[in-house]
């Protein structure tokens, strides 16, 4: 009898044990999934983020077999990565056929997009930061279509020009001065009280005068 309880013991430990187990594997495997979604930014236009809406990079030199990005390189750039076995999802806007992975060169598993492996930057502090785009020509975001965004954001951040150079008044208001005092009140007073003879009646005695000659 004391054999038989202790054998029933044994399997009921067993079984707690095997469904503590499976708990454990199950909670794993649903924090091992990794999403890819697409979103739109207003440098970029659609690109591809994170879960937490960090945007995703592609570094050129990277083939679909090689990851080139390591050490240092993915200290700077961490990798998006998923466990061993896990397939990354596809969120809504991003097809779910582009989504694969490539092994690293350390044996973990990095997400991949159209061939493309992705990549984090750790200047990006919030969802919607761009500053990894076009660094050293070499990283660039990636469009839901799978193809890598080209575009630069530095110029369109700085072009605040609203054109209002031509703020140009010239106000030429034509006054060109026209004021030259046509007053020409023809000051000929030159002393030529005419008298009712037609001559200046000083002419006697300035015979020099004006209208005297």
């Amino acid at each position: 009898m004391a054999l038989r309880a202790l054998r029933t013991r044994s399997a009921a430990v067993g079984i707690v044990a095997g469904l503590a187990g499976a708990a454990v594997l199950a909670t794993a495997a649903s924090g091992a999934l990794v999403s890819v979604y697409s979103t739109q930014n207003g440098a970029l236009g659609k690109i591809l983020v994170s879960a937490t809406g960090r945007t995703l990079y592609h570094y050129s030199p990277d083939t679909k077999l090689i990851v080139k990005c390591t050490g240092s390189c993915s200290a700077q750039w961490p990798p998006l990565l998923v466990a061993a076995g896990a397939k990354p999802v596809a969120g809504p806007g991003v097809s779910a056929a582009l989504l694969g992975t490539v092994k690293r060169p350390d044996g973990k598993y990095q997400v991949t997009y159209h061939g493309l492996s992705l990549y984090m930057f750790a200047g990006d502090k919030k969802s919607g930061d761009v500053k990894g785009q076009g660094s050293g020509g070499l990283w660039h975001a990636i469009a839901p279509s799978g193809a890598t965004v080209t575009k630069s954001v530095t110029a369109s951040s700085s072009s605040s020009g609203s054109g209002s150079k031509s703020s140009g008044s010239t106000s030429g208001s034509g006054s060109g001065g026209g004021s030259s005092g046509g007053s020409s009140s023809g000051g000929s007073s030159g002393g030529g009280n005419m008298g009712g003879g037609g001559e200046p009646t000083d002419c006697a005695t300035n015979p020099g005068g004006y209208g005297c000659m």
